[in-house]
């Protein structure tokens, strides 16, 4: 089923096409990624499906039962309400049938069987009752912990204020209340951003049981490959689709684009035959009317353009100036963190080596960034010794471009640190990085986050150092400018030491992972796939060892019972009888309760008040003969655990 569909959509900035011609489909249960370059108009349009701005041309119809919910990026969750309270409020429909369930509760108990609202009560009662489990009214608190969990909050969060919060968190907050909603439709910017590699992976896992229709834009291709089925790329103004995930989306594309140019070169070759035989012919008295032929057939012939491929990309290279010793960076029992008294992370061991390409991982909080720092002599470490290799040379990327500055232009911000480069080859560098002509005058604080950090990376590119310390690298950047960053890396003749939440990039980068606890740092001797593989085994050895250890512990019990004295076995034996008796006693009793609910339920029955009544005597018997029951089994349950302490 169609639950919105968008045709013809356009926006237009007064000559200029963001993109026209936009045709998009949202099925029920849609897992749709769409793609684009930076500023190709991916955020505009899904605000214009989202209904918060309107298209200069063309419709969106919407189902109209269709709920539909939109999360923009590093949108954070803006309340004076706790965070529990706050999650309660995705449930306000079930909480208000949750209620009213307690009130009929109490009106039946108070309603003679004889009274002419007792059944009418019944009737609802048992509506309620079925809709509130349909709706999981019985697990929808167990539902808001394990999401919040997932976004890395545990109960030590649920009373606390959201306003006190970070922006990060405020930001996981909005998605997590969101997803507990359960649109029907659910737009999704960029919501990757600020998730740790953990919660990615929850994530990832969450989305792919969704029971709604997705739509995501997102840079995260290891996400988008996970999580989507179909994608839709805007590319020159219009928008292409493709079934299947991001590397197929990739496959395609480039079988199109084969095909695409095979096609318009085979129609050259016709057009050039063409009016190769018309200017030949066409004077000839003998074969004029041949050549006007072929004339006509040039003029109706549709003309196919020329594939223009993938636009623009940056190109750029990171050299370095002077290879460095083989020993570049050594960490001895480091301790990273605020003081003394609050370490982050501790003992810290790291042994990089030139040439190495390692990427540092970890939970959000950690202290990533502040270990990075900390090498940098930024930031103080705690606690360790700091060894630098022979020659070493650090270029150091801040994921918050803290090192640009304000108040210069693009061009100033390279050229006053290589005062001697000519204006020519600083150009040409800026270039690379796609700032040409008129762009280099821009200042700083006009500039997108995505420019931003392609001007720290130019400013990293000219300095030609041999050890590179890489915060965040592909935070803001676009798909395409990843996967050039990505080539220039792996084509780096230096030493690398990053931090990154993008798993394709860590994938295709890194030669070792670190991971980075509380405990410390652990060594991983290959990409991400390796290190995933080795943490699900380290979890598995973890599991069975404590299988072992359980087992252990029950053959200890069981032998510290056979020591027992036979009169307490036997005691012990005796209550257990007893227990087990009044547990099916208790079953019987129970499903004795239950038929009579049915029965008096039955529509039948409820027109015969004597009948009636004598169910609920019935009903009021077994009840009460179900708490003497319950009442015995407490009793001998505690003897019995008394006696198997």
């Amino acid at each position: 089923m169609i639950l919105l569909q968008a045709t013809q959509i356009a926006r237009l900035f007064g000559a200029d096409v963001l993109f026209q011609n936009i045709q998009l489909e949202i099925d029920s249960h849609a897992r749709i990624g769409l793609v684009g370059r930076n500023g190709a108009g991916k955020s505009t349009l899904l605000k214009i499906l989202a209904g918060i701005e309107a298209p200069d041309k063309g419709t969106i119809a919407k189902n109209k039962q269709a709920t539909l919910s939109y999360l923009a990026q590093d949108t954070g969750l803006i309340s004076d309400q706790t965070v529990w309270d706050e999650m309660l409020d995705a449930f306000h429909s079930i909480r208000m049938m949750e209620q009213r369930m307690r009130e009929v509760e109490l009106a039946i108990s108070q309603t003679a069987p004889n009274d002419a609202n007792y059944p009418r009560l019944l009737k609802e009662y048992d509506h309620l009752q079925h809709d509130f489990a349909d709706q999981n009214g019985y697990g929808y608190e167990n539902e808001i912990r394990s999401v919040l969990h997932g976004f890395q909050f545990d109960a030590s969060y649920y009373d606390k204020s959201i306003e006190t919060l970070s922006g990060g968190q405020k930001t996981r907050l909005a998605l997590a209340k969101l997803l507990l909603q359960k649109p029907d439709i659910l737009i999704l910017d960029e919501p990757t951003n600020h998730l740790d590699i953990p919660t990615l992976s929850w994530l990832e896992t969450y989305l792919q049981g969704y029971s709604g229709a997705l739509l995501i834009v997102s840079h995260d291709r290891y996400f988008l490959d996970k999580v989507v089925n179909e994608v839709y790329e805007i590319s020159r103004h219009k928008m292409r689709h493709y079934k299947g995930n991001y590397s197929r989306y990739l496959e395609v594309k480039a079988e199109q684009l084969t095909s695409e140019l095979k096609a318009y070169e085979k129609q050259q070759e016709q057009i050039a035959k063409l009016e190769d035989f018309v200017a030949r012919n066409l004077v000839r008295a003998s074969t004029t009317k041949r050549a006007q032929s072929r004339r006509k057939q040039l003029e109706k012939m549709d003309r196919l353009d020329r594939p223009q491929g993938d636009e623009k990309s940056a190109h750029f290279l990171f050299e370095i100036a002077k290879p460095s010793g083989n020993i570049v960076l050594q960490v001895e029992d480091g301790a990273i963190g605020y003081d003394k008294q609050h370490i982050l992370a501790e003992p810290i061991q790291l042994d990089i080596r030139k040439t190495d390409s390692v990427a540092l991982v970890g939970p959000n909080g950690i202290g990533k960034s502040t270990l990075l720092k900390s090498i940098i002599h930024k930031l103080p470490f705690i606690r360790g010794e700091v060894h630098l290799g022979t020659n070493v040379t650090i270029g150091y990327y801040d994921q918050g471009q803290a090192d640009l500055h304000s108040n210069k232009t693009i061009l100033q911000e390279l050229w006053d640190e290589h005062p001697t480069t000519p204006e020519v080859e600083i150009r040409n560098v800026l270039g690379g990085f796609l700032f040409s002509g008129q762009d280099v005058e821009k200042t700083i604080p006009l500039l997108s986050g995505g420019e931003k950090a392609r001007v720290a990376l130019a400013k990293l590119a000219m300095n030609q150092e041999n050890f590179l310390i890489l915060d965040e690298p592909t935070n803001h950047l676009d798909i395409d400018n990843k996967e050039v960053l990505e080539n220039a890396l792996i084509d780096y003749e230096g030493t690398l030491f990053f931090v990154s939440h993008d798993r394709y990039f860590i994938n295709r980068v890194a030669t070792k992972v670190i991971e980075l606890s509380e405990n410390g740092t652990k060594v991983y001797l290959g990409d991400y796939d390796y290190y995933i593989e080795k943490k699900q085994e380290e979890r598995e050895l973890a599991a069975l060892l404590q299988l072992e250890e359980e087992e252990e512990k029950v053959a200890s019990i069981g032998k510290q019972s056979f020591q027992q004295s036979k009169e307490q076995q036997k005691q012990v034996r005796q209550v257990r009888r007893r227990v087990e008796q009044l547990e099916m006693q208790l079953a019987e009793i129970e499903e004795k309760i239950t038929n009579y609910q049915v029965e008096m339920a039955n529509p039948t029955i409820l027109d015969d008040h004597v009948k009636l009544q004598e169910l609920n005597d019935l009903l009021e018997n077994a009840q009460e003969e179900q708490l003497l029951l319950l009442d015995q089994w407490e009793q001998e349950s505690i003897i019995l655990e008394n006696l198997e302490k």
